[in-house]
């Protein structure tokens, strides 16, 4: 299982797309702790909200980031920290999609979150109960076409999160 560096330099190495499933209400995530805390007291985000510096370090070079965030309304407090950030990932050159399972039926989607590099290595992520990154799994190749299906299902049910958030902010 990779996980802190050596799961980051997989965002270094893909040569063209990288698409992530997110499926959870809650990420524990240490680097976050601070700004979401900022965020729930209503303060200012700041610039680095503007345009996701990590994302633009992917696709100034041409690589593409898209996602696809599988979620349920009400949103959490995380999810509604999460999706207000959006707008600085879309601007820096990511697509992000939302399956509002309040607002649709979707069936056939994993449970789970995961990442498909290159259309070749799929990482199932796994974590602890609260949302913390314990580490990703490199699955088998025999995996690769369930989860294109999956990638695919979810950006064929999901809404452009320009769209969602207009009406939902």
């Amino acid at each position: 299982m990779l996980s802190g560096d050596d799961f980051g330099r997989l965002f270094d190495t893909f040569e063209r797309t990288a698409f992530r499933l997110e499926t959870l209400d809650t990420y524990d995530v240490d680097d976050e702790r601070e700004e979401l805390a900022r965020f729930l007291a209503g303060q200012d985000m700041g610039p680095e909200w503007a345009d996701n510096s990590w994302v633009r370090s992917m696709t100034d070079r041409g690589k593409q980031v898209s996602r696809v965030h599988v979620l349920r309304s009400p949103l959490s407090d995380y999810l509604r920290f999460e999706l207000a950030a959006y707008p600085g990932n879309v601007r820096a050159g990511e697509h992000i999609g939302i399956v509002d399972l309040s607002e649709q039926s979707v069936t056939g989607l994993p449970d789970h979150d995961f990442w498909l590099f290159d259309d070749r290595d799929v990482y199932r992520m796994h974590y602890t109960r609260e949302g913390a990154f314990i580490g990703a799994a490199l699955l088998p190749a025999d995996s690769l076409a369930e989860y294109r299906g999956y990638r695919d299902a979810a950006l064929a049910h999901a809404v452009p999160f320009g769209a969602y958030w207009e009406r939902h902010h």
